[in-house]
This record gives structure tokens, sequence and C-alpha cells, in this order.
């Protein structure tokens, strides 16, 4: 039961739903008993009791209406015997027919309107998890996408959501349904007949024992289905980002096999699950059949002894078998909820995440940069390799700085450092004598503009994906589109500025969709530049364009540039040469190419390789 609850935790903030469904359930129920309960006295008019009988019945004193099973019973009677003395037999059949069709049809309408009401609860619930675990991915650090594969994180949010869907509609019967049609109809069958319910208090621990069993086993084959499905997305997107290389190196047999394995364990743990999941209801049925056969044995006998009228007995039976269905669907919603738990686990790795992120906002909300920037003795490793190693400098406002190296010697890590991507293991970063760590991320964030090696553009207009969340500006818009030798290109296109540029601007050439990631830093105008070797991915006419592009962007700014193209960076105001994390030398481009150093020995490769 423990799992069903946790379950339906997430429908806690949707009360008034909850109240709605087990009000319109108790309805229902009460409805579906009252239409049994009219079987004992339709079939005694049918079959047993005389016009006599009638007559004295209701010569008799009026019995008084009560909620006990003989008062309620006495008190239909009696009512029945009116209508049989003044209007037949006949009529009083066709009385109580109508009336149990009307309790029948007003027990389906309530059921009706409490499934909907669940629909809506069980889908705003959903929707609120969806919504909770993209923010949680949002605000965790960079740090957890280099650890976690994006096909198990989209894993997580589609499959073990949709799970957690099906949990929840199926915990929904079985908290708040399903329960409450077995203590109805188990408080009647009480009350009709305390010897023959103890069969029941026999049959229902057996029950609850049996599933119990079976639905924790179910678990753990639930859990290992749910990440080989994590691995097989994970497995698929590699493979699609990858399509060409595989198709390069004649590799398709490799990664389908790959598939294929990954595939069959899902399978396997899926059949698995499956096949226990499927144990729940003709385990239940098989049981409830039994107390069945038990109490139609033991029932028979009190009826062949006058001990119990024939009419009860049979009224008994059927209700005793109304309690099947519900015990085979809340062992059911067992199950599920255990299939769901599993779902949940894996999600909360990502809500862990959020708790365990060790970069978190500082107080101070600063948004102008006046001075200088300062790296003071600043360290970091990941894991257990050391990335950076007491590395010093300063970057004055409006001055260029570029870090170079051969790959490996720590240039992208300082890049993700100062936004704080990553933080720091010793040392500080400052901006105006302040630790980057006490500023607010966002503010922190606000006066940086980052152009990477890598366009990162997205399914969406060009202009939106300019602005990219900013307030539109069209003269802005186009003054930056400029800038970046944009404007010409996105003029020719068919839709101008609102023209899609497909996923990740698939589109567009290379230094197309780099000129769009400049005009977007352009329009964001930050105070501080960071461009991450903005020019190594390209050919040479679309780097002429793209560094063109650049120098406009970086005219009267503060840059931190990392370049792997040399020629680029050679007006730069101080070159800091890095290797294996530590800065070996430092000074303008002519200073570094008369020490005859490492700087002078790359500039020469660059030049002979060329």
């Amino acid at each position: 039961m423990k799992s069903l609850i946790r379950i339906v935790k997430f429908t806690f903030g949707y009360k008034k739903y909850i109240s709605g469904s087990v009000f319109l359930n108790l309805l229902s129920s009460f409805f579906g008993l009252f239409s049994f309960v009219l079987l004992a006295p339709l079939l005694d008019v049918i079959f047993n009791k005389t016009d006599v009988y009638y007559s004295e019945l209701v010569a008799s004193q009026k019995p008084l209406f009560s909620f006990s099973t003989e008062g309620f019973i006495n008190f239909i009677n009696y009512k029945l015997a009116n209508i049989i003395v003044l209007e037949g037999k006949v009529y009083a059949l066709l009385f109580v027919c109508v009336t149990i069709g009307i309790s029948v049809l007003l027990k389906n309408l309530f059921i009706y309107i409490s499934t909907v009401l669940v629909s809506i609860l069980v889908n705003r619930s959903v929707g609120d998890i969806r919504n909770k675990i993209f923010k949680t991915l949002m605000y965790l650090p960079v740090s957890y996408l280099s650890d976690e594969r994006k096909g198990e994180v989209i894993s997580k949010i589609s499959n073990d959501v949709q799970e957690i869907e099906w949990s929840i509609q199926s915990a929904i019967k079985g908290v708040f349904k399903e329960p409450i049609n077995i203590l109805v109809f188990l408080i009647s069958l009480f009350a009709m007949s305390l010897e023959l319910s103890l069969f029941i208090v026999i049959f229902l621990p057996v029950t609850g024992v049996l599933i119990s069993l079976i639905s924790k086993s179910l678990k753990k084959n639930t859990k290992s289905a749910q990440e080989y499905f994590g691995n097989l997305l994970a497995h698929l997107e590699e493979s699609l980002n990858g399509f060409k290389l595989i198709k390069a190196f004649s590799n398709e047999n490799l990664f389908i096999k790959k598939f294929e394995n990954i595939n069959d364990n899902f399978i396997s743990n899926k059949v698995k699950a499956y096949r226990k999941a499927d144990l729940a209801s003709p385990t239940s049925e098989f049981l409830g059949v039994l107390a069945v056969i038990s109490v139609l044995w033991y029932g028979g006998s009190l009826v062949f002894e006058d001990k119990m009228q024939a009419s009860y007995f049979i009224t008994y039976i059927i209700l005793f078998s109304q309690l099947i269905n519900p015990l085979k669907t809340l062992s059911k919603s067992i199950y599920d909820a255990q299939k769901g738990n599993s779902a949940l686990d894996r999600i909360e790795t990502i809500f862990k995440a959020k708790k365990t992120d060790k970069i978190l906002d500082g107080p101070i909300d600063k948004l102008a940069f006046n001075k200088s920037i300062s790296f003071n003795n600043i360290s970091f490793s990941y894991k257990e390799d050391q990335i950076l190693n007491n590395i010093s400098f300063n970057v004055q406002k409006g001055k260029t700085v570029a870090l170079v190296g051969q790959s490996g010697s720590g240039k992208s890590t300082i890049a993700n450092l100062f936004p704080r991507f990553y933080d720091l293991n010793e040392g500080t970063i400052e901006i105006d004598g302040v630790n980057i760590k006490d500023f607010k991320l966002s503010s922190l964030r606000s006066m940086i503009g980052l152009v990477s090696q890598e366009s990162i553009l997205f399914n969406d207009t060009i202009e939106n994906n300019i602005i990219f969340g900013d307030q539109l500006d069209e003269k802005r818009l186009i003054e930056a589109a400029k800038v970046a030798n944009a404007h010409d290109f996105i003029h020719e296109l068919e839709k101008d500025y609102q023209t899609n540029i497909g996923d990740g601007g698939n589109k567009l050439s290379g230094g197309q969709r780099q000129r769009i990631s400049i005009a977007r830093a352009v329009y964001k105008n930050p105070s501080i530049l960071i461009l991450d070797e903005a020019t190594s991915a390209l050919d040479t006419e679309s780097e002429k364009l793209v560094q063109d592009a650049l120098n406009k962007l970086m005219n009267n700014r503060t840059s931190i540039v990392i370049a792997h193209r040399l020629s680029t960076i050679q007006h730069a105001d101080e070159i800091i040469v890095l290797q294996k994390g530590e800065i070996v030398e430092r000074g303008s481009h002519q200073l570094l190419m008369s020490n005859n150093g490492i700087y002078k020995k790359l500039v020469e490769m660059q030049s002979f390789v060329k």
C-alpha cells in the first residue's frame, strides 16, 4: 500500500478533484448497492410470498426506517406490499425493475463524472511532473549533462513519466475508488450474515500476502526494463548524431548489433515484468471464486436448514461476487504502482542532482562592469583529472586577452569557469574586486556574451534565434545582423528574418550559423565577451567573414579569446600560452615571437601547415 500512497501524493495539489471523485464514488457505490439490495424483495415477489402475506404485512404496524440491513429490507417490503395490494404483483414487479434501472443509471452517471474528474486530476498532475523535471534540468549545472547521456534523460522525461501517468490512473482507483466499493459491500455483507462473512476474513489476508510477494519481485524487473529503454534511446540518439560517421566507416552492423542486444535485454525484462503483473488478476479472481464456492456451500446448507431465506442467500452471493472485480482492480493498482515507483526512482535522480548542486546564487545583483577581471591562483580538476593548476591573470576593461595552447591545456575550461558553468576547486575569479560567487547567476551571466566553436541554434526563426528571449527591437535586430555580416544573406532568404532554420540550424551553412551566433551576442550587448575558438571549424571564406564580424563585436569590449588559429589573435593586448593547465608564456604577439618559445613554434607549425 505504501507504493500506492507514494504515487498518489503527486495528486495532492488538486484536492478539490480528489474530494469530488471520492464523493461521487460513494454515491455510485450506494446506488450500486441499492440496486442489488432490491433483488431480495423482487425474488420474493416473483417466487415466494402469497397475497395473504402481503395483506397481513400492510395491516401490521408500519416499520420504522433504519440504516440496518434488516430494518432497510423490512421498510422496502412494507412499501412493496402496499403496491402489490393496491396495484397487483405485475405493477410491483415493474416498479422494482424501474427503480433498479434508475439506480444503475445514477450509479454509472456518478462513475462517469468521477472518471472525468480523475482524468483532469491525472493529466494536470503528470503535467506538473513534466514541468518540474524540465525546470530542474534547466537549473542543473552544465556538468550534469556531461555525465548523463541525453537519450537517458529523454527516456526519463518521456517513458518514465508515461509509466507514472499509468500508475497514477491505477493508483487513484486503488486508493479513492475500489476501497470505497469494497468497504460498502463488506459492511453490507457482514450486516446480512456474520457467519458467511467469516470466509471473507480468511480470503482477504491470503490474497493480500500473495499480491505483496509478487509485487516486490515485479519492481526489480520493471526498473531494469526502464534502464534498458533509457540505454536504447541513448544509443539511438548517439547513432543519429553520428550517422555520417557510421556510414563513412561502414559500421552499420556494429551499431545494429549493439541496438539489438540492448533491445533484447529490454524485451526480456519487460516480458518478465508483464508476466508477474498479469499474475495479479487471475490470482485474485481464483481466490475469489474459491471464497464464493465456500460461501455457496455453507450458505446453501443454511437455506436447506431453514436458517436463512433463499432470496437473502442469492442476494448475498450476488453482493459477494461484486467484491471480486474491485479486489482485482486493487491488486492491479498495487502492481502498477510498483512499476510507477521504479520510474519515480529514476526520475528522482534528476531531483537529487539538483539538491547536490553546489553552484548557488550569491546575494549581489551587479549589472555594470567598470575596471577589470582577475583570475587569482585558480585551480580546477574534473573528478580525478587536474585541468588547471594555479593560474593567475588580469583582463582590464576594454582589453583583449587570448588563451592559446594545445588541446587539453585548459583553455576552454577557463571559459566555462568564468560564467560558473563549473565552480573552482581553489582560487577566485573577481569582477571589479568582487568574487563571482557573490553575484546572482543571472546577473553574472547577463554581463557575458558567449560565442563558441559549435554554433548552438534552435529550430525556430532567425529573428527568435538572435533576440533569444529578449524584447524585440527591429532596428537593434538589423544592426546586430549587420555587425555580424549576416544581414545580407538573411535578406536573400525567402522569409527574411522569419525564416525557420531547422533543427540546430541545419538549413544554413557553418559560416552562416556562426554569424547568427555572433549576431545573438551583439544583440545582447554584453560588457564581457568570451570567444571559444569561434572560427576554428570554418572554411577560409567563411572564416574571413566571421573574423570580420568578431572584430566588430570586440570593438570597445572586454574580450577573452580562446584561439586555435593563431593568426586571428595577433591583435590581442595579451596572449597567454597554456600547457598542461599551467601558464608557460605570456605577452604580446611581437614579444612572444621574439622569445623563440612555445608560442613561436605553434605559429610556425600553423604557417607550415598552411
